[in-house]
């Protein structure tokens, strides 16, 4: 069978390529740049706890020594300390202080740098640098692409996911409308080395006290990196104000004085730019056998929200459904899932975004005088930084077409169905300890038991005891390979609950033990439903320039590879 053609070079399409070698799925990654990314430390990422492990696991990397993990967060206003975090520090009672795990802020090129060198001894990924798609076509038994440049030629392939950014090709290619606002919001952005009063604290800083008039003097953000290197963000006045490097250095200056009692330190400039904040949200992210992921369906990124972790997270829902399909036929429901899940979250968090604006960018009001407002738009700006609630928080799926309906041993736990499970230690079938995250994204659904005292036995005494055969039966019947692991407990469950999890860390359902016609069902609603025995329904010809059906040499040794 062809492999997946994935469109893009970038974090979201080598995170794709790995996460489907993964699942024994070979897939062609076109580069349209030479295979290498330039430097850019004013241009970071920060990825939430979750999103970080998925690339840890992809590339076996130590992201914790690449990028930095906040010790904590402030929020400041004026001069006074509105908001403070500690991140994983269970041990604080000072109530201004909860525990979170801390999100991870690495350079973009030090993460790509990461998965292109994972992807290096990958025998089922195939990279192609100067290659520029600049036509597809498909039919019901696969998609054709063609690229021009040195190495122009077709490919051909069983799907193709355009991860090829805000200006994406083959979004233009399917005529997918791309709407949404432009601009919403400006950053200077500068890069140093500098000793700052707080180690390893990202803080935002509203209305600094040294600056006292003017639109400009709203907001400031610091985000450390490793090395003593640090991020800093101003927020631009509406318009089109020209950042002139005489500005930024007045802007640092001023900035690093204030932060540091009245006198500039010693620094030292690393980088400098301007972010632009765009939201956009295609109105299509699968037409037929293509799809979109990435900056190529989506732009979002006002008060802090991430755009490249939803990135990642379309990845990872994707991957797991494309791999099932590759390997056992299509499921066209399970395909179109996709979309339904992953624009339904998005869309969400834009929805959230611009329900804020005007209220924390509007520039006052009569809102502005009422009391404890200030402090309201202060929590609202640190959910959006950290990931949390309707402007940061990780969306789940529990509206997704793939939910089971009227499971009657259904009952609730810690985790609500379609969100991310947490991670806890699980006793794998092999007997040994892991945790439940270094599990995920093998291609399989997991089954866990929350069997208590299991952990100080060796895993023979137990095994063939009390409930165990009946549900190794049930998960051997189940419609998909499947993997029984089991642990002492879970949030919120009680002994004997079996916990049905997606291969992308998504809970399916939560059941009352041993229910095997309940399990069956679950599993079958969280595949989509029966196979289906027919091809991709809906397939739609894009232009492209006619040419030769052959699969190119790379793509089909990629093929026979994975068979």
């Amino acid at each position: 069978m062809d492999p997946v053609i994935i469109v893009g070079a970038g974090p979201v399409g080598l995170t794709l390529a790995l996460a489907l070698a993964r699942q024994q799925v070979p897939s062609v990654v076109l580069d349209e740049g030479p295979g290498k990314d330039e430097p850019r430390l004013a241009r970071t990422v920060v990825l939430r706890e979750d999103t970080a492990a998925l690339v840890q696991r992809l590339t076996g990397a130590d992201l914790d020594q690449a990028g930095l993990r906040w010790a904590g967060w402030r929020s400041m206003r004026r001069k006074q300390v509105i908001r403070e975090v500690t991140f994983d520090d269970l041990a604080d009672p000072a109530p201004l202080h909860t525990a979170d795990p801390a999100p991870l802020h690495i350079a973009q090129h030090v993460l790509t740098g990461a998965l292109r060198a994972a992807l290096d001894g990958e025998r089922l990924v195939k990279v192609v640098v100067d290659s520029r798609l600049d036509g597809v076509e498909q039919e019901a038994s696969g998609v054709t692409a063609h690229t021009r440049g040195p190495r122009g030629t077709w490919w051909r392939g069983s799907h193709l996911v355009g991860c090829d950014g805000p200006r994406s090709t083959v979004r233009k290619l399917l005529d997918v409308r791309f709407p949404g606002r432009t601009a919403v919001e400006r950053h200077a952005v500068a890069a140093l080395r500098v000793e700052l009063p707080w180690a390893d604290e990202a803080l935002l800083h509203r209305t600094p006290p040294w600056r006292t008039s003017g639109p400009s003097a709203g907001e400031v953000t610091g985000r450390p990196l490793p090395d003593g290197v640090w991020r800093l963000d101003w927020l631009l006045p509406p318009g089109k104000e020209l950042v002139t490097p005489e500005l930024l250095v007045a802007r640092i200056r001023e900035t690093l004085a204030g932060w540091s009692g009245g006198s500039t330190p010693p620094y030292e400039l690393l980088d400098t730019g301007v972010h632009t904040v765009h939201h956009r949200l295609a109105r299509r992210w699968r037409v037929g056998r293509v799809f979109l992921a990435g900056d190529a369906a989506h732009l979002l990124g006002a008060f802090g929200a991430q755009g490249l972790d939803e990135g990642l997270r379309d990845a990872d829902n994707l991957a797991w459904k494309l791999a099932l399909a590759w390997h056992h036929g299509p499921r066209e429901a399970l395909l179109d899932s996709y979309q339904a899940e992953r624009r339904a979250v998005v869309s969400a968090r834009l929805r959230a975004a611009d329900q804020a604006l005007p209220l924390l960018r509007g520039g006052g009001g009569i809102r502005a005088y009422v009391p404890g407002a200030a402090r309201g738009h202060d929590v609202l700006l640190t959910d959006g930084h950290l990931g949390r609630g309707p402007l940061g928080a990780a969306g789940g799926y529990e509206e997704s077409p793939l939910a089971p309906r009227h499971l009657e041993a259904e009952v609730p736990v810690g985790t609500a169905p379609g969100a991310q499970v947490q991670d806890v230690r699980v006793t794998a079938e092999d007997g040994s300890f892991v945790q439940l995250r270094d599990r995920l994204g093998r291609g399989a659904l997991l089954v866990l038991l929350i069997a208590p005292g299991t952990g100080v036995w060796e895993r023979r005494h137990w095994v063939s005891a009390g409930i165990m055969p009946r549900l190794a039966a049930a998960v051997t019947a189940l419609p998909s390979p499947a993997e029984l692991l089991v642990a002492e407990s879970y949030p919120g469950a009680a002994a004997h609950t079996v916990l049905l999890i997606r291969p992308d860390g998504h809970l399916v359902a939560a059941l009352n033990g041993v229910r095997a016609a309940d399990l069956y069902a679950a599993a079958e609603a969280a595949l989509g439903g029966p196979a289906s025995t027919q091809g991709a329904q809906g397939t739609q010809a894009t232009h492209g320039t006619e040419g030769p059906q052959e699969a190119s040499a790379a793509g089909a040794a990629a093929g026979s590879a994975a068979k």
